[in-house]
């Protein structure tokens, strides 16, 4: 299961997120434009053009007509998947940290940062008309994620205060916070839904991943480990989490840190045990992603994507827990 290294980008890694069938990944990184792999051999297919700066994040949607972005350059984008044509430009008052289609594709929410005295915002646009649909206004308090939840009734962030807050997206009341859990003793940078929605990931920087239920927001599982986590998603097909960080690029060199730290790591959903790692990166990795197949791909701090396409489904042996043996990958 040697990886294949993509090396497209000449900036940092942000964000990789694979298409509904698992045969494109789209990565984006500190530089200014995206780009299309085909994800069985790492072939690149095409880049797409338009930001004037660094793209934190971008999500496909459902049907993967389109692509949308979100630039430092406070313009969240809409392409053409197929022939990279920009669609439709959304400007901000400030720089655009993520973005996320709902189920159906016919909305698009967009986080923008806490700059300059502006709020954080969750900003929900009509994709037919272009339109602002509804902002949410978070006072004070950066945001970090917004994914659509469960039949697009309630949107999930993670927020600076450490906490998972529940919004209505519909709603034109000025509260529209449905629920909220403190979630962490630091900022969670990361939340990651399984396929069906029942429960969802939390990863943070201080040093745990942890499982909730969506319906309750009860806490179900923690996941222990000795590194900031800064990316974190569940296994489509196994028991399985993949999160990856790292100690932070601004402190690295200015301590001892040693590569251990940058590994991939594989922890069972039932037993919160490790039983995986794979090293690969040379810096702290800042997104994970998992293909429909169980296939997996990582962007880090080093510039690279690592794709790790599963040749063997049995790969990872989920038989008697009891059999396990922790095991390193190192290539």
């Amino acid at each position: 299961m040697r990886p294949i290294l993509l090396k497209g980008h000449e900036r940092s890694i942000t964000h990789v997120r694979y298409s509904r069938e698992g045969d494109l990944l789209f990565t984006a990184s500190k530089a200014y434009q995206p780009n299309v792999w085909y994800s069985d051999n790492g072939e690149r297919v095409g880049t797409y053009k338009g930001h004037n700066g660094s793209v934190w994040s971008l999500d496909v949607s459902y049907n993967t007509q389109f692509l949308a972005t979100a630039g430092a350059d406070s313009y969240s984008k809409l392409f053409d998947t197929e022939t990279a044509k920009e669609l439709s430009s959304f400007l901000h008052r400030a720089p655009v940290r993520w973005v996320s289609f709902c189920e159906g594709g016919k909305r698009l929410a967009t986080v923008t940062d806490q700059v300059m005295g502006k709020d954080a915002t969750i900003n929900i646009y009509d994709i037919r008309s272009g339109s602002l649909i509804r902002e949410i206004n978070s006072p004070g308090i950066k945001i970090h994620q917004a994914h659509w939840g469960p039949g697009n009734r309630t949107i999930f962030a993670t927020l600076d205060d450490c906490s998972v807050t529940v919004f209505d997206p519909d709603t034109t009341s000025p509260d529209k916070i449905v629920k909220r859990v403190q979630a962490h003793r630091k900022p969670a940078h990361c939340l990651s839904f399984s396929q069906d929605k029942t429960h969802f990931l939390t990863a943070s920087a201080d040093h745990s991943v942890k499982l909730f239920d969506t319906a309750t927001l009860d806490n179900l599982k923690t996941y222990e480990t000795e590194i900031p986590v800064n990316a974190a998603a569940i296994s489509p097909l196994k028991d399985l989490i993949l999160f990856g960080g790292g100690q932070s690029a601004e402190t690295v060199t200015m301590s001892r840190a040693d590569a251990t730290q940058f590994k991939l790591r594989f922890y069972h959903k039932i037993f919160e045990k490790e039983v995986a790692s794979i090293s690969g990166h040379f810096g702290p990795v800042n997104t994970v992603a998992f293909a429909p197949d169980g296939s997996f791909a990582s962007g880090g701090e080093d510039g690279f994507v690592r794709v790790h396409n599963l040749e063997d489904p049995s790969f990872f042996y989920m038989g008697d827990f009891d059999e396990y043996d922790d095991f390193d990958l190192d290539y």
